[in-house]
């Protein structure tokens, strides 16, 4: 089950930080406020995902967690300003 989440998150990252806003307490655990968690909701969803897991599964950022957390950081960067290079390809 806790890959099918996963894989969820991956795909559909709002949603998720929806869900687990909604049924508990993982992200109110992993962020001091809440302007965090809404900002990183708007821009880095991925990001923020990624940093409630390792923050709550170790209590710190480091290792495979700081992995994970800049590879979901790239993800979410990526998804962001790799549309505007497509569309300038397509009008040429």
């Amino acid at each position: 089950m806790p890959c099918c989440l996963g894989l969820f998150a991956l795909g559909a990252p709002r949603i998720a930080i929806l869900l687990v806003v909604i049924f508990s307490d993982y992200i109110g655990r992993a962020y001091e406020s809440t302007w965090v968690p809404f900002l990183g909701f708007l821009f880095l969803p991925l990001t923020t995902l990624a940093y409630a897991w390792a923050i709550n599964s170790t209590g710190e950022v480091k290792g495979l967690h700081l992995a994970a957390v800049i590879l979901a950081a790239l993800i979410d960067l990526g998804a962001i300003g790799g549309n505007s290079k497509g569309r300038k390809k397509k009008d040429d």
